[in-house]
């Protein structure tokens, strides 16, 4: 929506609940900026389509025709726009207020932000600062992936989504075209579950694996998530029947402590550098892990973690 309609709706709303006595079109026309005060059409147009706009996100535009009138006029009854009076407990305002602190995107960041405004304008009571333990626990969700937000807004809208995925075991990049039902994250990773029409099954996908642009598919609300459906079960089924596989990693000497302390074996290697083989199963998470070392590690196998590790390398180059 641009700028100047949401004005224009804006001082539409304002002006149709100050008035006290329903005010006609031609009023609206002349007491409301935006409205073209020339062309009768044109003008007729527009003011239907903002009140059908106006109702269709609950504002409740009233009409009234006057006897002595030969036009009907349109107001706001203010006790039909206002929220009731809001009553949270304590725990439910404090869950509200983390809310403003757990998301660091700011797509999420704004929702909960809002959120807190209209809260308290209602007169409740949302101190984020101090809703858990005196403010001593912080929390914070965030994610890299880049898909995330397409992903999320499609969940909220019920609208399919197609994408570029690299499955795990062939690590072939194939387009998939899914209706999300959700989105969830498991021990640090974050998954999609939803019904894979290439493959007519429900399927989890893990957004690290998405490469490049998400685009939606069909109307909103044309996705329906089945009843009963609990997809936090299907990650943690799938993330469990992902096949550990262990890398082979040179370090140097007296260096990467990190990866010492998790390897399942540690031999010397000679040349100053040793051998370790650490267990994995994402070759895009174990590649963001050692190329925090630089020059101290060095992935030599198998061929997909090292190339994975070699990808990450030389974005960073470019």
């Amino acid at each position: 929506m641009s700028r100047r309609k949401t004005e224009r709706l804006l001082n539409l709303v304002i002006c149709l609940l100050a008035t006290r006595r329903p005010l006609s079109a031609e009023h609206i026309r002349q007491a409301v900026p935006g409205y073209d005060a020339d062309n009768d059409e044109a003008f007729q147009r527009m003011f239907e389509r903002d009140k059908n706009e106006l109702r269709e996100i609950g504002i409740p535009i009233e009409v009234h025709k006057d006897p002595w009138e030969e036009d009907p006029g349109y107001r706001i009854v203010r006790q039909a726009y206002e929220l009731p009076e809001i009553t949270l407990e304590p725990d439910e305002a404090a869950v509200v207020g983390l809310a403003a602190q757990v998301w660091q995107r700011a797509s999420l960041a704004e929702a909960a932000s809002g959120a807190l405004l209209k809260l308290r304008a209602g007169g409740v009571e949302t101190d984020e600062a101090y809703g858990v333990l005196g403010g001593a626990l912080e929390l914070r969700v965030d994610t890299q992936d880049p898909s995330f937000p397409a992903l999320w807004e499609a969940v909220r809208d019920r609208r399919a989504v197609r994408f570029a995925y690299r499955a795990a075991a062939s690590q072939n990049v194939l387009t998939r075209t899914v209706e999300p039902w959700g989105v969830v994250s498991r021990r640090g990773r974050w998954y999609m579950v939803g019904h894979d029409r290439d493959r007519d099954a429900p399927r989890v996908f893990r957004l690290s694996r998405i490469g490049g642009a998400v685009t939606t598919v069909g109307r909103p609300g044309s996705v329906t998530v089945p009843e009963g459906v609990d997809i936090k079960s299907m990650v943690v089924y799938s993330d469990a029947a992902v096949r550990e596989r262990t890398a082979l990693v040179r370090v140097r000497q007296d260096t990467c402590q990190g990866l010492r302390q998790v390897a399942k074996a540690v031999r010397p290697a000679g040349d100053g550098w040793d051998e370790l083989e650490v267990e994995f199963t994402d070759p895009g998470r174990l590649a963001g892990w050692i190329v925090g070392f630089a020059a101290d590690a060095e992935v030599v196998g198998p061929p997909d973690a090292r190339d994975a590790v070699i990808c990450r390398l030389k974005g960073a180059l470019a």
